[in-house]
């Protein structure tokens, strides 16, 4: 081989000659790694996982205790696809944990909103200042002249708890009254039963089977029922028989009184419940039976009558907050000898912000006193926050609080914002007057009445911003028949009682699920049928709709597509437990953890921290 041959042979021919040259054992090396088939490494790692299962169940074995009686417990089966257990077995046993997974995440969820509801809950409770400076408790309901019949009186538990049951009426509390299932078996007088005849009312609904016996024995109440059911009967009944017995047993004078107080949120919904109060009052004195003298105490009309009518003394006053805070501020009333005091849609008080003033007016009460609070829509919150008032409470529920009247068939229909209006003349068409339309806000209530009256409607209108003669003028009209449609916002919606309605229009959704429930239950009342047809759009907030959802799927009403395909939140913890929905607010599509309400609550009680408000007053009357 040539010099040059050798020069130019390169370093990697250098390299492999070298290798070649000089062979070396391969398996000392010890990078070297010998290739093993994937049969074999399997079973390696099977017989690895093998061992690892038993050295595990040994530990298991040695860690559980030992059972002193029964015989040994049974293997959980083993789930997998070499399982040698059915794949039904295996798809029981997994619903199974599934299942007890999600009552595990429900106790988690029951545990949180029960932290939120405590650290929401009023402390201070519902109670005049002096009662609470001097420590005065009240242990003893009071004792009235009233007494069932003597042989319901002796019925054993078995034959009311059948009669609470065939009327789905629920109750809570000690030593509870009998249901008594007509007037005359409650010993009201003739005039009276004359004047329930002549209202077209014969037999007691439910909350009234119940709620009349427990308010006549003088015992504290809560009243829960939905729209329609007849509660106004159950307070202004009982506060009639009481007025007539204290005027036998020793007239009034002049200047004295009220004996008895029921305090209302609107003005209309006050001149309704006088009205009643009027009624059974002018039956008993046309009947010979001494006079009962009730008062209407609103505002927006002149005071001059009310104080002469105060003056010469009065048994029954029927107020709103704001006006009976007046009158009480300036000692032209005193509460002295009244005890018995009714409160009207008692959470609605509270969410318009006459907490305070109630808790003022408890302040002019001498004495013990008759507390009854009724509503068709009382969330928890509001319940325990009420108790604190209250002396041995019964609590009569018929039907869940909050929910809507089953008599009612709701229509929810998808409309435009700009084609509500010319839609509205189609759905008027349903069916005959009267009609009612609820809006939101006043300047749509005005636009929408003007908008009827050029169509040839016969319309009035209603809200805050009107006098209060006018308001009094529509309702009248609208009442007696002279007008077909009344449109108003929601002060028309809280226990107006209006004839035969037909038909009502939510002419927009209402930002809380509860002023809904209020609105449909102008309709249906009494057990006649009516329809509710609301419009809603892309402008309605996503957690009322979700409400509205789960109500309409309560009431087995139909559910349209829109609002099928919006998710609930926690569909599955709601179906579980008696306590499904929100406890704040009472809506059945989110928890209490999710509450929009409880949200914009807090919000604005966070705005007002640090600043002091030198305008205080009592809430103005609707």
């Amino acid at each position: 081989m040539s010099k040059r041959s050798l020069s130019s042979s390169g370093p990697e021919e250098k390299k492999q000659r070298r290798l070649e040259e000089e062979p070396r054992d391969l398996e000392e090396d010890e990078h070297f790694v010998p290739y093993v088939p994937l049969r074999e490494r399997r079973k390696k790692e099977l017989e690895k996982l093998e061992k690892f299962k038993q050295k595990r169940s040994r530990f298991e074995e040695q860690e559980k205790p030992k059972e002193t009686t029964g015989g040994p417990e049974e293997a959980e089966p083993e789930i997998g696809p070499r399982s040698k257990v059915s794949l039904l077995d295996q798809h029981s046993e997994l619903k199974k944990k599934a299942e007890a997974h999600k009552v595990s995440e429900l106790d988690k969820q029951k545990e949180e909103e029960e932290k939120i509801l405590h650290n929401i809950q009023e402390t201070r409770a519902l109670m005049s200042v002096g009662e609470l400076a001097k420590g005065v408790v009240y242990k003893e309901s009071l004792v009235t002249g009233w007494r069932p019949p003597h042989y319901i009186n002796v019925a054993s538990k078995g034959r009311h708890e059948r009669i609470r049951k065939k009327w789905h009426i629920l109750t809570e509390g000690e030593n509870l009254p009998p249901p008594i299932k007509t007037f005359k078996e409650m010993k009201f007088p003739r005039p009276i039963l004359t004047a329930l005849k002549k209202k077209g009312i014969t037999r007691p609904t439910p909350i009234q089977i119940q709620g009349l016996p427990t308010a006549l024995s003088g015992r504290d109440m809560i009243g829960i029922a939905f729209t329609g059911s007849g509660k106004t009967l159950v307070f202004t009944l009982p506060i009639v028989m009481f007025c007539l017995e204290q005027e036998k047993k020793l007239p009034f004078a002049p200047g004295e009184g009220p004996f008895g107080l029921v305090i209302c949120p609107s003005r209309e919904l006050a001149n309704q419940t006088f009205d009643v109060v009027k009624d059974f009052t002018s039956h008993l004195q046309a009947e010979g039976y001494p006079v009962v003298r009730p008062l209407l105490c609103i505002g927006g009309v002149p005071m001059k009558d009310q104080i002469d009518r105060l003056k010469r003394g009065v048994h029954i006053v029927v107020a709103t907050p704001g006006r009976l805070m007046d009158l009480l501020d300036k000692k032209i009333m005193n509460l002295d000898v009244c005890r018995y005091l009714s409160l009207d849609e008692a959470d609605r008080m509270i969410d318009l912000g006459f907490e305070e003033d109630i808790r003022t007016i408890f302040s002019y009460f001498k004495c013990q006193r008759q507390t009854l609070l009724f509503s068709a829509t009382m969330p928890k919150k509001i319940q325990n926050f009420a108790r604190s008032a209250l002396v041995q409470p019964v609590t009569i529920n018929v039907g869940r609080a909050g929910a809507a009247n089953l008599d009612v068939i709701q229509e929810v229909e998808y409309v435009k914002q700009e084609a509500k209006v010319l839609y509205l003349l189609e759905c008027l068409q349903k069916t005959p007057p009267p009609v009612l339309i609820f809006s939101e806000k006043k300047s749509e209530v005005d636009d929408i009445h003007e908008y009827l009256l050029l169509k040839g409607v016969q319309a009035v209108a209603i809200h805050g911003g009107k006098d209060q003669e006018d308001r009094q003028w529509a309702v009248r009209e609208f009442k007696e028949l002279r007008k077909d449609v009344l449109v108003a916002t929601d002060i028309a919606s809280k226990g107006l009682d209006f004839n035969n309605i037909q038909h009502v229009i939510n002419y927009d959704m209402p930002n809380d699920i509860e002023n809904y429930v209020h609105r449909i239950g102008r309709t249906g009342r009494c057990g006649k049928t009516g329809i509710a047809t609301t419009f809603i759009n892309k402008a309605c907030e996503e957690s009322v709709l979700r409400d509205l959802k789960a109500l309409l799927m309560e009431a087995k009403q139909r559910v349209p597509p829109f609002l099928t395909a919006i998710d609930s939140l926690n569909d599955d913890l709601v179906d579980l437990g008696d306590d499904h929905g929100c406890a704040y607010c009472g809506g059945l599509g989110h928890r209490i953890t999710d509450c929009p309400k409880l949200e914009a609550v807090q919000q604005k009680q966070a705005g007002t921290i640090g600043r002091k408000d030198y305008l205080a007053s009592s809430a103005a009357d609707w």
